[in-house]
């Protein structure tokens, strides 16, 4: 079954993974994007990502939950996440993007609809659709329901904007590894305001998108390597694992099988990935707990 051939959309490569995924694996962070939905007019059009091509991506690399993350294309019409939401199940949950105008009726609605955090992009001001001065406003909106805040920074703004982190009421979702220079890696002054808000109990970084942590680039990814390697021992009982399908910020197109085999690096020992993919992201996004 391992040598079976799964042809993806928005992938390289069609082998499996040599990493047999757990039970109930959850990928933490895909988009979809689909033309039946607004996108903003000024950007250009992404091709479709739906759900149908996503589901090709599960029987090729074994995960069976997701946690579907709003693309900037799509801006704040959460409708494309909801309706991939409703169409996955009860194995999927979501990520949205909101404005301080989001009204307290339109907040449970999303709750209902499996929304579990709200995310913050902002390392590219020319494609941001939210803003740094709405972080705490909106933390505030969102903690009474248990959703936490992702935030898609590079290192430089997390490390100057830690006093900010520290009093958020929410918890925290770091994207990608915190997304440090890769020369730098973990001697940047984000590694240590990280570890500090993991230390307070609740934060969570994601593992994934090696290349956008590289200057080495594939197949080992040998700098972003190291960084998880470093969040996997420091922090294990605070990481989860997403693939970013369909890699809206890889130049080219990514070898799905590749990324997924890289957890047998960076976490090298199987009870440690189990957590990370299974019990993790139960504990963050609310799935059922294992048997």
């Amino acid at each position: 079954m391992g040598d079976e051939k799964q042809v993806v959309p928005h992938s390289v490569g069609t082998n499996r993974p040599k990493l047999k995924a757990p039970a109930n694996a959850a990928d933490c962070h895909i988009h979809i994007y689909d033309s039946r939905f607004p996108q903003i007019p000024s950007r250009s059009p992404v091709a479709n990502a739906a759900v149908a091509d996503y589901r090709l991506l599960q029987k090729r690399n074994g995960t069976t939950r997701v946690v579907v993350v709003q693309p900037r294309n799509h801006a704040t019409h959460n409708q494309v996440t909801l309706d991939a939401i409703a169409q996955m199940g009860a194995n999927a949950r979501g990520i949205a993007v909101l404005h301080p105008t989001i009204t307290d009726a339109e907040l449970k609605q999303l709750d209902a609809g499996g929304i579990r955090g709200i995310r913050f992009s902002l390392g590219d001001p020319a494609t941001a659709v939210v803003s740094l001065d709405m972080v705490e406003p909106l933390a505030k909106r969102i903690a009474p329901l248990g959703w936490h805040v992702q935030l898609h920074w590079p290192g430089d703004m997390i490390a100057g904007n830690a006093a900010m982190l520290a009093r958020l009421p929410c918890s925290i979702v770091i994207d990608h590894m915190g997304r440090f220079p890769p020369a730098v890696g973990t001697a940047h002054p984000a590694w240590k305001v990280i570890l500090g808000l993991i230390d307070k109990g609740r934060t969570w970084v994601k593992l994934g998108g090696a290349y956008l942590n590289t200057e080495i680039g594939p197949p080992g990814y040998a700098d972003a390597t190291r960084v998880a390697q470093a969040f996997v021992k420091a922090a294990p009982q605070r990481l989860v694992w997403g693939s970013d399908w369909p890699h809206p910020s890889e130049k080219g197109q990514a070898d799905d099988a590749l990324l997924f085999d890289l957890l047998a690096q960076w976490a090298p020992d199987e009870t440690t990935r189990t957590r990370i993919l299974v019990a993790n992201p139960e504990a963050l996004y609310g799935f059922d707990k294992s048997a």
